[in-house]
C-alpha cells in the first residue's frame, strides 16, 4: 500500500504517517511535508524523486504529473488501466492525505492583498483531491485531521478502508473542493477596480455561492405537506442558534427552529443591560412578550402579563441563565421551546418533568453577552421566484445619544429607557408594527398589519384583555407615522411619549399633533421594517 501525504496543515499528520508506517504503508510526500516526516526519522519518497521531474515555478508544479494522477485514477479492476500503469512504470497510489493552501484564512486577514489571495489558490491539491475522490472505490482520501482516526483504526482492524469509508471520505473531498472553489469565487467576484487602478472589494460579490451543512432532516416545513431541513452555515458565529445543545424534549419542528431563532435573537439585543435579565416570548415569529427584571423569574413574569394568551405553546427565551425558580414558573406553562445560555442543576431537574419541552442550551461567544453582536448574521437572503434577495442584516444598535426629541415636551430619563426598550422590541416585530411598553416590559404589541392604525388598535386591545393600562405609556412605532391619525389613536389608548424614525412629508404636521396633545416625540432617523 502506498500513501501520498502533503498537507498545508499539518495537525496530527506526524503520528499520522508514524502509524502508516508501522503498518508498512510507503510515504510518498511534497515539500514542507516531507522534510517534516524526514526530519522525524521517517522513510519518505520526495515526489519529485518519484515522478523523476522537478519541482518548479517556486512550487506551482510538483504534482501535476501523470506518474501522480495515474497513480490516483488507475481503477484496479480494469486490466487496461492496470497494464498501463506497468507500461508506463506506475505505482498505484491508495491513500491520499491532503489538505490546501490557508485561502479563506488568508483573504479573512486585514490587509490581504490580490497578489496574497491568488498564491494562495491551490491547483495541485484539488486536482489530486478530484482524482482520488473520482475514484474512490480503490482510493481513500483524506482532507482534514478528524478523518486520521477512523482510517487508522480500520487499516489496523482489516488491512483495509472499507467502502463505506471510502465513499464518505469522497463525498467529503468533493464538498471540500466546493467550499474551496466558492470561497475562490466569492473573493473573486466580490473585486472592483478603485480609481487608481487597484482593487477593492464590494459587499455583495458578482456572484454569490452559498455553503451551508445540513444539521438534519425535519419531520415535515412550514405545513406537514411540505419538506424540510436544517442547515448551518459553513462557518457558524459563536452565540447562533445553530450552535445550540438540546438538552431534552422533542426533535424541533421547522416552525420551532423559526420562531426560536426570532426569540433568540431579540433576547440577545438586551445584552445585560444594567445587569437585568430580559426575556422574550414568540409566537408565530412575533414578540407577544418582552420584559426586564432583576431576575429571570421576574423577567418571566413581567413578559407573561402581556399577553399570556398567545404565549400558550410559544418559544421563550432568555439573556441569563436560567435558576430552578424561573424554571418552576415556566414550567406551569404549555411551552414549545425553551432557550437560555445556562441552566441550573435545580433548573434542569424541574424541566425534565416536562419532558416534551425543547431545551436549548447556547452558549455565550467569549466576551460574554456584550459580543452577542458576533454571533449575528451580517446579511439577510429571501428566496423570489428564481431568484435571491441579500441584504445587510438590520443589525443597527440605537443609543440613548442618537435620539433626538422633536416636541416642546421632553421625555423623562425613565420615558428614555422605557422608548429606547420599546425601540429594540418593534425592531423584531412584523411590520407595520406598534409596541406599547412602560417599566421595562411590553404592554400591547399590534404585528403585521397592512395599516398602521389597525396595529396601533390592535396593540391597545391586546392590553386591555390583559388587563394592562396604557396610561403614562412609551409606544414605538417600526415605520414614521404618514399622518397624524396614527398618532391620534396611540395618544388615545395613552401613550405618553412616542418613538419612530420619522421622515415623512408630514412630519411636521405629525410633530404639530403631538405637541397638541402635550406628548413627547422622539426621532431615530432608523427604520425597522420586518418583512
Amino acid at each position: 500500500m502506498q500513501a501520498l501525504i502533503s498537507v498545508s496543515d499539518k495537525t496530527g499528520v506526524l503520528d499520522f504517517a508514524r502509524a502508516l508506517h508501522a503498518l508498512g504503508v510507503k510515504l510518498l510526500s511534497t515539500g514542507g511535508t516531507a522534510k517534516l516526516l524526514a526530519d522525524a526519522g521517517l522513510p519518505v519518497t520526495e515526489v519529485a524523486d518519484h515522478t523523476g521531474f522537478p519541482e518548479m515555478l517556486d512550487g506551482r508544479v510538483k504534482t501535476l504529473h501523470p506518474t501522480i494522477h495515474g497513480g490516483l485514477l488507475a481503477r484496479r479492476d480494469v486490466p487496461e488501466h492496470m497494464a498501463a500503469l506497468h507500461q508506463h512504470h506506475i505505482s498505484p497510489i491508495d491513500l491520499l492525505v491532503v489538505n490546501l493552501y490557508p485561502f479563506e484564512a488568508t483573504v479573512a486577514k486585514p490587509g490581504c492583498t490580490l497578489e496574497d489571495a491568488i498564491e494562495n489558490i491551490d491547483i495541485g491539491g484539488p486536482a489530486m483531491v478530484r482524482s482520488a475522490a473520482k475514484n474512490w472505490k480503490d482510493v481513500a482520501v483524506l482532507t482534514d485531521a478528524s478523518q486520521y482516526a477512523q482510517v487508522l483504526a480500520e487499516l489496523k482492524a482489516e488491512g483495509q478502508v472499507s467502502t463505506a469509508t471510502k465513499f464518505a471520505l469522497s463525498v467529503a473531498a468533493f464538498n471540500r473542493i466546493a467550499n474551496y472553489d466558492g470561497a475562490i469565487s466569492d473573493y473573486l467576484s466580490s473585486l472592483q477596480t478603485d480609481g487608481a487602478g487597484g482593487q477593492v472589494r464590494a459587499e455583495f460579490p458578482a456572484q454569490s455561492n452559498g455553503r451551508f451543512v445540513k444539521l438534519q432532516d425535519l419531520r415535515y416545513g412550514e405545513n406537514p405537506h411540505q419538506r424540510a431541513a436544517f442547515y448551518r452555515d459553513l462557518h457558524p458565529a459563536p452565540g447562533s442558534l445553530v450552535t445550540a445543545k438540546q438538552l431534552q424534549g422533542k426533535e424541533l419542528s421547522y416552525n420551532n427552529i423559526a420562531d426560536a431563532d426570532a426569540a433568540w435573537e431579540c433576547v440577545k439585543s438586551f445584552n445585560n443591560q444594567d445587569s437585568l435579565a430580559a426575556c422574550v416570548i414568540v409566537k408565530h415569529a412575533n414578540p407577544c412578550g418582552v420584559a426586564l427584571g432583576a431576575s429571570a423569574a421576574q423577567a418571566y413574569e413581567k413578559a407573561l402579563q402581556t399577553d399570556p394568551t398567545s404565549a400558550f405553546g410559544g418559544i421563550i427565551a432568555f439573556n441569563v441563565e436560567l435558576d430552578g425558580v424561573a424554571a418552576a414558573l415556566v414550567a406551569k406553562q404549555f411551552v414549545e421551546v425553551l432557550m437560555a445560555p445556562g441552566f441550573t442543576p435545580e433548573a434542569l431537574e424541574v424541566l425534565a418533568t416536562k419532558k416534551n419541552v425543547r431545551v436549548l442550551q447556547i452558549a455565550l461567544p467569549p466576551g460574554g453577552a456584550t459580543a452577542w453582536h458576533q454571533g449575528r448574521n451580517g446579511h439577510d437572503m429571501k428566496r423570489v421566484g428564481s431568484g435571491l434577495l441579500i441584504q445587510s442584516a438590520d443589525n443597527h444598535e440605537m443609543q440613548l445619544a442618537d435620539l433626538k426629541v422633536v416636541t416642546t415636551l421632553q421625555p423623562t430619563p425613565q420615558q428614555m429607557h422605557d422608548l429606547l426598550f420599546a425601540w429594540k422590541v418593534a425592531k423584531y416585530v412584523k411590520s407595520n408594527a406598534i409596541v406599547f411598553c412602560g417599566g421595562g416590559m411590553t404592554l400591547g404589541v399590534g404585528a403585521g398589519q397592512m395599516s398602521r392604525i389597525d396595529s396601533a388598535r390592535i396593540a391597545g386591545i391586546k392590553a386591555r384583555n390583559a388587563g394592562l393600562a396604557l396610561a403614562g405609556s412609551v409606544v414605538a412605532s417600526d415605520a414614521f407615522f404618514p399622518f397624524r391619525d396614527g398618532l391620534d389613536v396611540v395618544v388615545d389608548e395613552g401613550a405618553a411619549c412616542v418613538i419612530h424614525p420619522g421622515g415623512s412629508m408630514r412630519d411636521d404636521e405629525v410633530i404639530a399633533a403631538a405637541n397638541e396633545r402635550g406628548i413627547a416625540m422622539v426621532l431615530t432617523g432608523v427604520r425597522h421594517f420586518r418583512h
